[in-house]
């Protein structure tokens, strides 16, 4: 019963935000909003540009390049001059230089992925540098989406829009206001945030001395669930009480983490000026999610098969193994669902200790590309890629040039779409085989069989998919994976946001065609039910194969399926 109370709760403040900070962001990136006009103006002067200066997509995604360019540059050199550097209470030493790489790549591709644990690695200096890259490229994402909206809204024009303003503008009035406000709720709950450095505590009874890890916490974790980032200041992420406190602060962070990719929905329908289109994109959002969410729950709310083999067969609670006992199963797999069909990454509970289909949910909903609702930004123009693939699908059904919003979708826009679509399984299932193949890869896994391959791929897929939660079961901190997951996480980030701006750039130019009785109606149930057919045909077709050999294979081997 509490399960469906969370839920309802949830829908109720996701269907409210949708409505209204949909059509605020929309209002945000049509330049109405202006409250923090004293500050904005001034980075403009500073930055040399300003609303006035739009750009091709071409100059939209080389200012993009460089920016991303250099933040890896400077993020890595404050990872490696760490010890050096001020506000490094635990005097920690340099981070290595292929973790350091991974992790500069990881935080500025909105992966977030950690091959380490943040209380013995990084010194504070270091965690609020990467806290700086969880506001910024999530903007970067948000930036990107709009860009593609003013393409598919704009006529015959040959700009998308300023990059520079489009992050500031989402800095200053979107990823600000709504994390120091929820930054302030996760301290009121109990939320550990000082600077005063670890704290020491001995037993004098047992002659024990503990030192427990503390440090600027919630706020990172407000910014780490709105932005989708995922990367948590403790090594236990979301499970421990000093980021994740209560119950309410559990259904704050899955609430945060969704708000924004649902919402971007609204303002897709409000700056086309269609809210039904938005509408329908967010049905096709909402039906997948939760499916997900449906099957992964049962799942996890089944018995433990290793628990059961050891003589405890009444397991009413479910699998409770690695989950904290406050949250559940159920709200658990809530979590982490909603964590993974974001970009978000982060997890209250161990994926690794999931079921086989439990982990089959998780993985799987990055595999569709994490449309459901996606990463900020990721998420939208991910699915509207989706939607020019289905439309094009429906155009050879009726036997007519395909049309999305009254632009024609001719052969450029449909390669580029193409592209971006299966430029990640691409990546994963080429990395993955990789890594199944040498040594160095096959050291990485705790575990023998199915599920030491099931964290392999789980690995590769969160990095290409620019999610970050992991399997847990995997050593990731290697020469091997640091170096081929930087890779995997700059394919999966940049070759999909440069053909997404490309498309941008080609449908602005078009002009609108009449609607007419053959026009292929993308408000409809119709509409819905093909894009989600694209986009479980190109999951299934590419990754189906080797999730067989993973999970699927792992839960046969119980004697049953489900």
């Amino acid at each position: 019963m509490a399960y469906f109370w969370t839920i309802v709760v949830l829908v109720a403040a996701l269907a409210v935000a949708w409505r209204f900070l949909g059509s605020y962001m929309a209002a945000v990136f049509d330049g109405r909003v202006h409250w923090l006009g004293w500050l904005e103006r001034p980075l403009y002067r500073a930055l040399g540009t300003g609303p006035d200066h739009e750009q091709t997509w071409k100059r939209y995604a080389g200012a993009l390049l460089v920016f991303s360019a250099v933040s890896v540059f400077a993020t890595y050199l404050v990872l490696r001059l760490q010890g050096s550097l001020p506000l490094n209470p635990q005097h920690l030493g340099a981070v290595s230089p292929a973790l350091a790489w991974n992790t500069a790549v990881s935080f500025v591709t909105n992966t977030n992925w950690q091959n380490y644990g943040g209380e013995t690695t990084l010194s504070y200096l270091s965690q609020m540098t990467l806290v700086v890259q969880q506001f910024v490229t999530p903007a970067v994402g948000i930036a990107v989406a709009i860009a593609l909206v003013r393409g598919l809204s704009r006529r015959s024009s040959q700009t998308v829009g300023n990059f520079w303003v489009d992050v500031t503008r989402c800095l200053l009035y979107i990823l600000l206001p709504i994390a120091f406000v929820a930054g302030l709720v996760l301290v009121g709950q109990g939320a550990v945030q000082t600077l005063a450095g670890p704290a020491t505590i001995h037993d004098p009874l047992n002659g024990v001395t503990q030192v427990i890890a503390r440090g600027p916490i919630a706020f990172m974790e407000a910014i780490k669930q709105l932005g989708t980032n995922g990367g948590g200041f403790l090594n236990a992420n979301a499970a421990t009480t000093f980021e994740n406190p209560t119950g309410f602060t559990n259904l704050l962070l899955i609430f945060l983490l969704l708000v924004i990719p649902f919402s971007l929905t609204y303002t897709f329908g409000k700056m086309i000026g269609s809210r039904r289109q938005g509408a329908a994109v967010l049905a096709v959002m909402a039906i997948i999610f939760g499916t997900w969410v449906g099957f992964t729950s049962y799942a996890e709310h089944q018995a433990n098969p290793a628990v059961a083999a050891a003589g405890l067969a009444h397991q009413p609670t479910g699998n409770m193994e690695g989950k904290e006992v406050r949250f559940g199963d159920t709200s658990s797999a809530l979590f982490n669902v909603a964590s993974t069909q974001t970009s978000t990454g982060s997890v209250n509970s161990s994926a690794d200790s999931f079921t086989p289909m439990g982990g089959f949910g998780m993985l799987t909903g990055m595999m569709l590309g994490e449309v459901s609702p996606g990463g900020d930004g990721s998420g939208l123009y991910t699915i509207l890629l989706f939607a020019i693939i289905a439309v094009f699908i429906g155009g050879l059904m009726i036997g007519r040039t395909p049309e999305y919003l009254g632009k024609k979708i001719q052969a450029r826009e449909v390669k580029l779409a193409g592209l971006g679509v299966l430029v990640m399984p691409i990546a994963v299932l080429v990395l993955t085989g990789l890594a199944v193949s040498l040594q160095a890869g096959r050291a990485g896994p705790a575990n023998v069989g199915p599920h030491g391959f099931t964290e392999i791929l789980y690995a590769i897929t969160s990095q290409g998919n620019n999610n970050g939660s992991a399997f847990a079961g995997l050593n990731g901190n290697t020469a091997f994976y640091n170096v081929i997951g930087g890779i995997d996480m700059l394919i999966g980030r940049f070759a999909i946001m440069v053909p997404v701006l490309a498309l941008a750039g080609a449908l602005a130019a078009k002009a609108v065609v009449p609607e007419s009785l053959g026009t292929f109606r993308t408000d409809k149930p119709m509409f819905v039910g093909l894009t989600i057919g694209a986009i479980l045909i190109v999951g299934g077709l590419t990754f189906f194969p080797a999730v067989s050999l993973g999970p699927i294979v792992e839960q046969l081997s119980h004697g049953r399926f489900f």
